[in-house]
């Protein structure tokens, strides 16, 4: 059974539908890395501040979904490309991620934040 209290959760004259913060997860991680001016997710080492670039498999590291009362907060921690301009950039992913996600799972995206936590030139 699902664990009713972190779940994105739709009733149906079925049953009930629940969807999983991981799969909200992996599908904000690959809106965002669709969007113009990134280059990835990064995922944070506090104890020592080191950034790392996030290959595919590791995408949802880089970021943190929260669910309370079916609307979803999500936190993104992203790399940009070098000579883009961030809050059009952030702007950006801010619209992609809410679209997808809000498509896919039929929830309310309450709040998206933005964590730049590196840039990076691409060739």
């Amino acid at each position: 059974m699902a664990n009713k209290e972190k779940d994105g959760k739709h009733e149906t004259k079925y049953g009930d539908i629940y969807i999983s913060p991981k799969v909200i997860a992996k599908t904000a991680g690959l809106a965002a890395c669709e969007s113009f001016g990134v280059v990835g997710m990064a995922a944070v080492n506090f104890a020592n501040g080191l950034t790392t670039l996030l290959n595919g498999e590791d995408l949802t590291r880089g970021i943190v979904v929260e669910i309370d009362d079916n609307e979803i907060r999500i936190d993104l921690h992203i790399i940009i490309a070098f000579s883009v301009n961030v809050k059009a950039c952030a702007d950006n992913v801010i619209e992609n991620v809410k679209y997808k996600v809000e498509e896919l799972t039929s929830l309310k995206v309450k709040e998206i934040n933005i964590f730049v936590e590196g840039v990076r030139v691409i060739d």
